[in-house]
């Protein structure tokens, strides 16, 4: 039965017989080129004696190690520990070098020196006080116990021109300031000229309006349309309240303006007052509305504004010097 030798062993056994005859052959063929005049174009190779040949035949199941590379660790030296040293010769070559000379830091600018004094923000403009609108004083008026006599004259005035009318009590509201102290309801405007419906109005805008339907808007209606005026179409008189827009108090509180919306003729047409009516009712529109600027002291319809689109505004307000303002 076969021993088995161990594998280290048989390695370093065929390491000793292959270096001794290597190392005679190496000398022999060192010692016959220093001799030789010349090289010949072949080197002899020494025949290999028995023993060698014996060494050359070995078994083919001994190992011959191979040459251990230039990087290969020492036998003594763990392959852990020389790789360790590998990564640390690498991070050292990585590792970038300072430069030779230091850069010198670029200098901080100098910080502004804050102001001697803060600047003030600019002060905020005072609100202005809310003007306030006097009072005015027709909210005072308050009826006497005897009607004065520019109030008995109206009433003459109106009879003589066929106005039918009667009396009606003292409106006062001391709260909104609206006031008419001698008002009467108008329920014609004349003879055979109607007003739909009846209408409450001081005195003196009563008998404006009469006369302005006698001696304008009939001769115009004739003029125009080819037919007589039969009654007026009215859509507010006397209201207690304010200006549309606020503020003053509106003449309707104190009797003292009629809104006329409509005209119907004898023929049974009617006119309407808009923004945009036929051509033959506009041009009779424009002619009554031209005309009732001076009798009366404010005049707005259509374009003037949207609070007057429909209607025709007519009041005997107050103005400086007797002016008008017709829209």
């Amino acid at each position: 039965m076969a021993v088995l030798t161990p594998p280290t062993s048989i390695r370093l056994a065929g390491l000793s017989r292959l270096a001794l005859p290597v190392a005679a052959a190496m000398l022999s063929a060192g010692a016959a080129l220093a001799q030789a005049p010349e090289l010949p174009d072949t080197v002899p190779v020494p025949e290999l004696n028995q023993s060698q040949s014996a060494q050359k035949a070995a078994p083919a199941d001994v190992p011959i190690p191979e040459p251990r590379p230039a990087d290969a660790p020492e036998p003594d030296q763990p392959a852990t520990d020389t790789l360790n040293q590998q990564k640390s010769d690498q991070h050292q070559e990585a590792r970038p070098q300072p430069p030779a000379v230091a850069p010198t830091p670029t200098e901080k600018p100098a910080e502004a020196e804050p102001p001697a004094a803060a600047p003030k923000p600019p002060e905020k403009p005072a609100q202005a006080p809310e003007k306030k609108i006097p009072p005015d004083p027709r909210s005072a008026a308050m009826p006497q116990e005897e009607m004065p006599d520019e109030e008995l004259a109206c009433r003459r005035r109106l009879k003589s021109m066929g106005v039918d009318f009667e009396e009606r009590k003292a409106e006062h509201d001391a709260a909104v300031g609206c006031s008419v102290p001698y008002p009467i309801a108008l329920k014609t405007l004349g003879k055979s000229l109607d007003i739909n419906p009846e209408t409450e109005l001081n005195c003196q805008m009563a008998e404006a309006a009469a006369r302005f339907a006698i001696d304008i808007v009939q001769p115009a209606a004739k003029a125009e349309l080819g037919a007589e005026l039969k009654s007026v179409g009215q859509a507010s008189a006397f209201v207690c309240r304010h200006r549309n827009g606020g503020g003053k108090l509106s003449e309707h509180a104190f009797g003292n303006a009629l809104d006329i919306a409509s005209f119907t003729l004898s023929d049974r047409r009617r006119i309407d007052i808009r923004p945009a009516p036929p051509e033959k009712e506009a041009k009779f529109l424009n002619a009554i509305r031209k005309a009732a600027c001076g009798p009366f002291k404010t005049v707005l319809g259509p374009g003037s504004d949207a609070d007057h689109s429909l209607h025709l505004h007519l009041d005997l307000a107050p103005r400086r010097n007797g002016g008008t303002f017709c829209q």
